[in-house]
């Protein structure tokens, strides 16, 4: 009784599931309907059938008789709307005999209730669904022989389950008729036996659109289902086995029953884990269960979940191997794309190994995938060559003898790479659905593809960008140092004798060796030299004050902040584009003009440098159109990047460059740069920008 405790409870719970999917479901179709009557009424005589179980007398036996009776009524009703479109005389007699059974059955459950009879309608009742069983069975063949050839496929799993319920009552209650009385164990199974139709049940009604149902029944549950079927049943077989050896193995019999009990396990765990059986199972159900050999829907979600989700453990090469080699069960392959120099080579490979070998683009594989965008079969090209008209193989190919299928990427009209895929684990068939869906998840690959390399193209050429700018700006600051040579020259022509000006040359000299060590550092490091640190904005311009003392003009220094200015840079930096305003103020001043340059706060937190001069001035228009343009300049030698330089770092330290000009009257430069501390710098600061 415990057996069918279990065994009606798990029907109960099985067809009340089923159930509530067939109502959500359901969309007012009488097929959709008279299929959601029996399975309802199915899970309520499974329900009563488990009160019967647990009470064998009383109400719950009397129940359970008319809920049978009700649940074979229903299923006959559902039969007989499908076998509707027949029409006419030949349904007449299937009708009538359905409520002749209904009747029979119906008689001696009422007969045992009012207690007319003790015997006779127990055996009455149990004749009368043996009829019903035989009557299910008769309506089921001609429901199958009355379908067109072509429409069979929809039906076929349900008249293999109604079938299967069917024969399995006939069994139970032609042995009672026999014996007089049901059989306790095959009764206690029942429910559990027409549970497992529900499946096939439930795939026939996804495969008929005309019940007015909307129900799916996914591959993996199909696959997964068929699986533990499989499992179940090998580990039965496994167990009748053992039991056999046991019982007449004699002494032997225990270690032989563990032994092969052992070996069954270890066989069936290799096959659970083993690709190559679990492709071969999901090619025989997508053959045998379904029109189509794939389910579309979740085959592209996978494969673009695979593209998007390139990781540490697979960069994008190899997911788009993965991606395309699980749509024709193939373990792996390699990825060849086309190179800067137009020409391909292998970009990854994953489950095979690499190679060094590169095929030109005008070769005859390169061409054919290009012009033709067909996948390439190898089988199929070694016993056929000629449907491949002209191709001829490259020798890396030819000698590669995994190799399977070539498939072209294509994106925007234009080859960028192929795919060789390797052998699958099972046999696996190449026909017209399986080359369309290659044909399009190689296009979204290819797409995938494209935008990676070119964005590996602009990350380059964003490089050789921040290169070529940092040399911009490492030939302007060489062009200022040889400005100072050159103009330190000039000067020595008339004051070289003078020791002043011989100590003053060599302190140049110095400073201009070092600058220019470090720009060559910086040039080849790409990277700024010195991190950023506190530097005392005093002191800096005094070093560049200084070091311009041999101009024709005169640079004067006013810190009203008196030694607290104190920003965060980068000290070289600063004195560079410091040094560059200041030098372009010289450059517009003439001789016996003034530049001076005033240090004050800006507020709480920030300071300004103002660099201002008596020279030429400039225009409105030359200040708003082109002075802070890269590349823009007035002067014959200059190369029009230095105040481009300026505004892109005291932006980076979080500060402003503005500039006002008159012409004729001179120009105003205002720079403003946040505090770091007002303390004045410590002596060991003011040494450093003394000696430069």
């Amino acid at each position: 009784m415990d057996v069918a405790v279990w065994g009606y409870g798990f029907a109960t719970l099985a067809y009340c599931g089923f159930a509530l999917y067939v109502f959500l479901a359901w969309r007012g179709g009488r097929p959709g309907g008279a299929l959601l009557a029996a399975v309802a009424l199915s899970a309520v005589w499974a329900l009563s059938c488990v009160g019967a179980a647990r009470h064998a007398e009383g109400l719950f036996p009397f129940l359970s008789a008319i809920a049978d009776i009700a649940r074979g009524a229903s299923w006959y009703v559902f039969l007989l709307i499908l076998l509707q479109p027949l029409g006419g005389r030949r349904l007449l007699w299937p009708r009538i005999c359905a409520v002749a059974v209904v009747v029979s059955q119906l008689s001696p459950v009422l007969l045992l209730w009012f207690g007319l009879f003790d015997e006779t309608p127990g055996r009455l009742l149990i004749s009368a669904s043996l009829a019903n069983a035989v009557l299910g069975l008769v309506l089921v063949e001609q429901l199958y022989r009355s379908i067109p050839m072509v429409s069979r496929w929809g039906m076929k799993p349900l008249c293999l389950a109604l079938a299967a319920g069917y024969i399995f009552e006939l069994y139970l209650f032609a042995d009672g008729v026999l014996f007089g009385r049901l059989d306790e164990d095959v009764w206690s199974v029942r429910g559990v036996a027409h549970a497992l139709l529900i499946p096939l049940i439930g795939l026939s009604a996804s495969r008929n659109p005309s019940w007015t149902l909307r129900m799916s029944v996914s591959r993996e549950m199909v696959f997964h289902s068929t699986a533990l079927a499989v499992s179940g049943l090998y580990l039965l077989v496994i167990a009748a086995a053992g039991y056999y050896v046991r019982y007449f193995g004699g002494d032997w019999g225990r270690a032989l029953q563990l032994t092969l009990l052992f070996a069954g396990l270890l066989l069936l765990g290799t096959f659970v884990f083993s690709g190559a059986q679990r492709a071969r199972l999901r090619v025989l159900i997508s053959k045998h269960l379904f029109p189509y050999r794939y389910d579309y829907r979740n085959e592209w979600l996978r494969f673009t979940q695979a593209l998007a989700s390139a990781d540490g453990q697979l960069d994008l090469g190899q997911s788009v191997i993965k991606a395309l080699g699980d749509l024709v069960e193939s373990p792996g392959g390699s990825l060849w794309l086309r190179g800067n120099d137009g020409n391909f080579a292998m970009r990854s490979h994953l489950n095979q190994g690499s190679s060094n070998a590169v095929e030109q683009a005008d070769s005859s594989l390169c061409v054919f995938l290009d012009h033709r965008e067909w996948v390439i079969n190898l089988e199929e090209y070694r016993s056929s060559p000629t449907l491949y008209q002209g191709l001829v193989l490259p020798e890396w190919l030819s000698m590669q003898g995994d190799a399977w299928l070539v498939i072209p990427l294509k994106s925007a009209g234009a080859l960028v790479g192929f795919v060789v895929l390797a052998a699958p684990r099972a046999r696996f068939d190449i026909d017209w659905e399986v080359l369309d869906l290659l044909k399009t998840a190689q296009r979204q690959a290819a797409s995938y593809l494209a935008r990676m390399l070119t964005a590996e193209a602009l990350l380059e050429a964003r490089k050789f960008e921040s290169f070529n700018r940092m040399s911009a700006f490492v030939v302007h600051d060489l062009k200022n140092l040889v400005a100072q040579l050159s103009l330190m020259l000039k000067n020595a022509e008339r004051h070289g004798h003078k020791p002043e000006f011989q100590a003053d040359m060599l302190e140049t000299i110095a400073h201009v060796e070092a600058r220019m060590r470090g720009l060559m550092m910086q040039l080849q490091e790409k990277r700024s030299i010195d991190p950023p640190r506190a530097v005392n904005m005093g002191l800096l311009l005094e070093a560049v004050s200084r070091l311009r003392h041999a101009s024709k003009s005169e640079v004067v220094v006013f810190d009203e902040t008196e030694g607290a200015a104190v920003v965060l840079g980068h000290p070289e930096r600063l004195e560079r584009v410091l040094g560059h305003l200041v030098q372009n103020a010289l450059d517009a001043t003439l001789v016996g003009g003034k530049v001076s340059i005033q240090i004050h706060s800006a507020g709480a937190d920030r300071i300004a440098v103002v660099v201002e001069d008596t020279g030429c001035g400039m225009s409105p228009e030359f200040i708003r159109e082109r002075l802070s343009r890269p590349f823009q300049t007035t002067k014959t030698s200059g190369m029009g990047i230095g105040v481009y330089e300026a505004r892109q770092y005291l932006s980076e330290l979080g500060g402003t460059l503005h500039y006002d000009s008159e012409v004729g009257r001179g120009t105003r430069v205002t720079v403003e740069l946040p505090l770091v501390r007002r303390d004045p710098m410590p002596p060991a600061r003011e040494v450093e920008f003394q000696n430069g």
